[in-house]
């Protein structure tokens, strides 16, 4: 009975549960903020760069002229070359993480008519998407969506198949959930999928 279900353990889910989302996630968005930390860092030491110094009106023509304009381009230069080099650092890793999700895309991206079947029955035909606080959507499913993005390396798969209304649909996009929404969506299926049932979601294809 679905409702028995609730009796698996904490242990059981974290055992079935795809254990490489956590770093994946956090990965991710340490390697956004740490870009985003860079580019403030860049534009800052630029513009403290251009202000002026306190010997900058020295000296008088052209040749001064020139000289401030050296000195402040040399001042650019160093205030930028390290958050500059640590910029080209994270942006190659984006670039190695982004070649690497191409590289382990699904050949196939839309799930079979009996995935869709299976799928569409273990929830029921309700959107399983979060509406807030943790609670189940209760809108009508019309769509199977990829729990772990097909675009990011995602399985098409039945433990990768997600019920969703289009609304959910719509605004998951194609972002990698976080652990906690895996931890709650399997939590949530324990109400209503058979205790003989797999409640585990996500899977990423492995690299070729």
């Amino acid at each position: 009975m679905p409702g028995t279900a609730a009796s698996r353990s904490a242990d059981e889910l974290g055992d079935i549960r795809m254990p490489e989302l956590k770093r994946i996630y956090w990965t991710r968005i340490c390697l956004r903020l740490a870009f985003m930390a860079v580019t403030l860092w860049l534009f800052g030491s630029a513009i403290l760069s251009l202000m002026p110094q306190a010997d900058a009106g020295a000296g008088s023509g052209a040749a001064t002229a020139a000289g401030v304009f050296r000195s402040m381009l040399d001042r650019v230069v160093t205030g930028v070359t390290l958050p500059g080099a640590i910029a080209v650092v994270l942006i190659i890793a984006a670039a190695v993480i982004n070649a690497q999700d191409v590289r382990r895309r699904d050949p196939v991206r839309r799930f079979t008519r009996q995935q869709r079947r299976s799928g569409m029955a273990r929830a029921g035909g309700v959107c399983e998407m979060e509406a807030g606080f943790g609670r189940r959507c209760s809108r009508a499913a019309e769509h199977g969506d990829h729990f772990y993005p097909w675009s990011k390396g995602g399985s098409t798969s039945l433990q990768n198949f997600v019920a969703a209304c289009s609304r959910c649909n719509r605004a998951k996009g194609a972002r990698i959930p976080s652990p906690g929404q895996q931890m709650r969506l399997e939590r949530r299926r324990q109400t209503y999928v058979p205790l003989d049932a797999a409640v585990a979601v996500g899977e990423r294809q492995p690299l070729p």
